[in-house]
Order: C-alpha cells, then structure tokens, then sequence
C-alpha cells in the first residue's frame, strides 16, 4: 500500500511539474518583429533563400542604422545598408536592393524594413535582400550615432562575410607603393595599415575619383564589399562614401633609423650581465658621428625609487641615497657612441659577458656589439651614482621578471630627460606604477604598438598606459629557462611604418645555442618599398616579399 502511494504521488508530482513547465514555457509571449542581421546572415548557405515568417524565426523585418551615403557616387546603386549588433554584440550589415530611394537616407538614420518574402542572395559578389519595394522601409529616428569600429585588414582577410557591408575605420593605413604627386584615389590601391595590404577601391564615376594629395598616413572609413573569385571565395574591398571617410594623420614619414626585434630577458641562471637587447639598422649608421641611446625600465616592486611613478619619465634612474645598494635601477642608460652598423644588420646592447644564454652558454662576441658593459658593478668613485650612462644605478636585474612591466627603448643622440621620446621601444607586461595622468610615465613612438596620437579620437596619449597605449609582450615561463625573445615584422623605411606587425615567439635556447640561433631565426625585415625586396645582409639570404 505504501508503494501505491509513493507512485500515485511521484506520478502526481511529475503531472505537475510537466503542466507547469508546458504553461511557463511561452506565457503570453509574442515573437520580436526584427530578426538580427546576424541571424539573417546565417540563412544564406550558397543558394538562394525566400525569407518567410518561418525560416526568420517568426519574425518578419529587419532593423538596424544606416552606414550608405550615395551622395558620394561611390557605392553600388539602389542598395540600402544597415548595421545592428543584436546577436552576441557583433556588428552584421546587410544590402537591401530598394532601387533609386537608397539614397534618400543618410548615415545615422534608423529604419525598420519589412522584409518578409524578400529573396536573400548574392548579387555581384554582394549579400543583399532583393524583391522588396521602397514603401517597406520606415524611418524610426535620425542622427543614430555610429561608434567607429576600427578593424585591422588582415581581420577582414580572414573572415570577409562577417565584416560585408559593415563600416570599418581602417587606421594609420598608407599606399603600397607610397602614392605619387599625380596620382588620384580612382580604381583600385593597395593601402596598409600594418596587419595587411588591402584593396580601397573608388568607381570611376565617384565624386572625388580624382582627387589628387593622397595622404601619406591616414584613416580610412568606409563599407566592405565583397567580389566573388572564380574559385568561390570571397573577396573583400573597402570603399570610401564620400571624401571625408578619408583622415590624414600625416603627411610626410616619422622613420626610425633603428628597430628593435629581440631581446634576452631572462637568461638561464643568474641575469646580471647576461641580459641584452638586439636591433636591427634601418640605415647605415656610424654612432661615432650620430649617437644614440638605449634605455631599460624595470619596475619590479624593489625598483628604486620604489612606488612612485616615472615623474622623470625614461631619465628616472634610480635614488642612490634610498638605495645606496643599487639592487635593481628603476631606469638605466646605454650611450652608443662609438661603432658601426650597415643597413639591415643587427647590433646589440647589453652585459658584458656578451654569452647568448647565461654563464655557462657559448659566447657570442663575434656579434655587432654597439656596446657592452658590466651594469651590476660600479667603482667607489661611480658609486653611489652607479654606471649608467647619465642615469641609473649599477643593478642585478635590467629587466623585471615578477609581473610588473619592464621594456626598453632607443633614442636618436645621448640626452634624455621628462620630455625626449624615443624612436622605437617596447614594454613587456603592464604591473606596476607605470603613468599618472596627465604627465608622469614613460613617453613612447609611434609605432606598431603605439601612437601619440589617437588615430581614432585624435587625442594625445604620449605614454605607455595612457589612452590606448596598452599593448604589451608576454613574460615567458618558467623562470631561468633562457628564452630568446623573437619579434616578427616588416618595417618598410620608406613609408616610416611596420607594415606587418612584430608579434612575440619564443626560442628555448640552451647552453649549446649560437648566434645562428638568434640571427637565422629572425622574423624581423625591413624592405625596399621600390623593388619589394628584403633588406638584409646577414645570415638569411635576401628573398622577395610576397
């Protein structure tokens, strides 16, 4: 009898539990009028697709803000173009085919289109919504603001569907080959904005298809289309609205006479001595006659002076009096002045031991060594201002490997203070007191990595950690393990900029490595934008650039 009950009751209790989900499940609930643009995207899978009530989730319109502007005669007829971000927060565009009304709406107006038994196709390369007539469209509101959503070329590369028909900021891009005095935006160029080459395309019936004084360096805003190849891919091109999507930063090359590709943070054993940097020429330089210098940050927590900012930004050096051991400087300077290095090549800064990975490591002494010394000793009649060049005291560490940031920059001749920028530099990490707004820190360049100015706000952000000067290199790990430090890129002298970006891999040198280790390996180039050809006379034989 008991069983009984304990069944009729299980029974009852699961009755219940099923009645009340099936109630719960769609209380008065009614499906949205607007399917997102990314959900529509998704419907096309290579074949025409009639859009109904059903296969759009029970909806039947789209909704988004307007990015096209026709009044610049430089997008395709008829096609009006949304954005939204309703799925996932990821902006999707979409054509819609409505005919000569396109261009009665402008960029920051928000519409609601019906769309239902519209067909979803790919017309000339381009995903549109076809079959729908002008009166589906309604304006809901005007002047919408459009964030700008800066994409790197080789983002779009590599997924052209999902940025079709959206407007992309393509920033600090110049002309592959730098453009010439007569040269105008119609037909196809080639620009890079240091991720990849990219195609900006302006029709020969654009209002400013021949407009002349291509800038040097500028931001590109516009909408992404795509052209289908004859093997089915697609390919993207970007196209300008009107004259303004084009943004000159500068006119005229910010070019680095040395760059940085490698560096020996952490070598097997003990540090002191056996830390170096490695750079590459961009011109033939003799330091006797045009000096430079390097200086290393290291902002472990010991690092004198300790927790306080850089108030003298890369000339902090170290105080002697509350630190008169000299353990770790917060800053320590490098003069070269003496030397040469023929462009393409590479020269080192560094200890003394000049060994490639530790105490007990080959030397590697027939290397360009620009200079050398022994940073952890200072003579009683250094002390205690210590043996920096300038500034910085001797120390058992250049570099920190506790979390906290360390970096390294070069600077064109040996005077350094609160307000010299250096030519390149990098940062590993981001711990420690680094900038306090509006002027303690370390200045940077402009580079890869970072911009003084905002490319896209075009506000200043002269230091590391300030605005969006946040980019950083990773520590390697475990400790003492002896990494190499690898940085890879394509620096074009010519235009003054990385067209590929450095990105960091590591090589886990050991006692037996060489200098073919370090120098075979690099994927560091710099060209010549004339003939396209890598520059370089060392170890690597010179190859063409793809």
């Amino acid at each position: 009898m008991k069983k009984i009950i304990f069944y009729s009751l299980t029974f009852l209790s699961l009755a219940l539990i099923w009645s009340g989900c099936k109630k719960s499940n769609y209380p008065g609930g009614v499906i949205g009028d607007y399917v997102p643009l990314y959900d529509l995207r998704n419907l096309y899978k290579g074949s025409d697709v009639t859009l109904t009530n059903e296969n759009m989730f029970g909806s039947s319109s789209i909704t988004g803000v307007v990015i096209s502007d026709h009044s610049g005669k430089n997008l395709p007829e008829g096609l009006l173009i949304i954005q939204d971000r309703r799925r996932l927060g990821l902006i999707r565009g979409i054509s819609v085919a409505i005919g000569a009304d396109a261009s009665k709406y402008v960029p920051g107006d928000s519409v609601g289109i019906r769309v239902e038994g519209g067909v979803l196709k790919r017309v000339d390369g381009i995903l549109q919504v076809t079959g729908v007539p002008a009166s589906a469209v309604t304006k809901i509101a005007s002047n919408v603001p459009i964030p700008p959503n800066r994409v790197g070329s080789s983002f779009i590369l590599a997924k052209p569907n999902d940025y079709e028909s959206t407007l992309v900021a393509i920033v600090k891009a110049g002309f592959e080959p730098g453009a010439g005095p007569n040269d105008t935006y119609a037909g196809d160029k080639t620009i890079n904005d240091g991720f990849d080459n990219f195609t900006l395309h302006t029709e020969a019936t654009a209002t400013f298809a021949n407009t002349g004084g291509l800038n040097f360096n500028g931001n590109y805003y516009g909408i992404i289309f795509n052209t289908v190849t004859a093997n089915g891919t697609l390919k993207p091109h970007h196209r300008m609205r009107t004259i303004k999507d084009a943004v000159a930063l500068s006119s005229t090359p910010d070019i680095a006479s040395a760059i940085i590709t490698g560096y020996m943070a952490d070598a097997e054993g003990g540090d002191g001595n056996y830390e170096y940097m490695q750079f590459m020429a961009t011109r033939d330089i003799d330091f006797s006659v045009t000096p430079f210098c390097v200086v290393v940050t290291n902002n472990a927590g010991a690092s004198s002076p300790t927790g306080v900012f850089p108030i003298k930004g890369w000339a902090t050096g170290a105080d002697a009096l509350k630190n008169p051991t000299g353990l770790v400087a917060r800053t320590y300077k490098f003069d070269l002045t003496s030397g040469k290095a023929a462009k393409g090549t590479f020269f080192y800064v560094g200890g003394s031991s000049k060994m490639i990975n530790g105490s007990k490591s080959k030397s590697i002494a027939s290397a360009n060594w620009i200079k050398a010394k022994n940073y952890t000793l200072a003579t009683p009649a250094e002390a205690p201002a210590g043996n920096g060049d300038g500034f910085g005291l001797y120390t058992s560490g250049l570099f920190a490997n506790s979390g906290n940031a360390s970096g390294f920059a070069i600077f064109e001749g040996t005077t350094v203070n609160v307000n010299t920028a250096p030519i390149d530099v990098i940062f590993i990490g981001s711990g420690g007191s680094l900038y306090n707004a509006p002027s303690a820190g370390y200045k940077i360049a402009n580079t890869d990595f970072y911009d003084k100015i905002n490319p896209i706000t075009l506000a200043p952000q002269p230091y590391y950690r300030s605005g969006e000067n946040t980019l950083c290199f990773n520590y390697q790990l475990p400790a003492d393990q002896g990494f190499w430090n690898k940085l890879g890129g394509i620096y074009n002298p010519s235009l003054g900029k990385w067209v590929k970006a450095r990105s960091q891999s590591d090589i886990d040198l050991n006692t037996s490595s060489t200098l073919e280790d370090i120098e075979g390996t690099s994927l560091v180039r710099i060209i010549n934008a004339v003939t396209g050809e890598y520059i370089r006379t060392d170890t690597i034989p010179p190859t063409r650039l793809k």
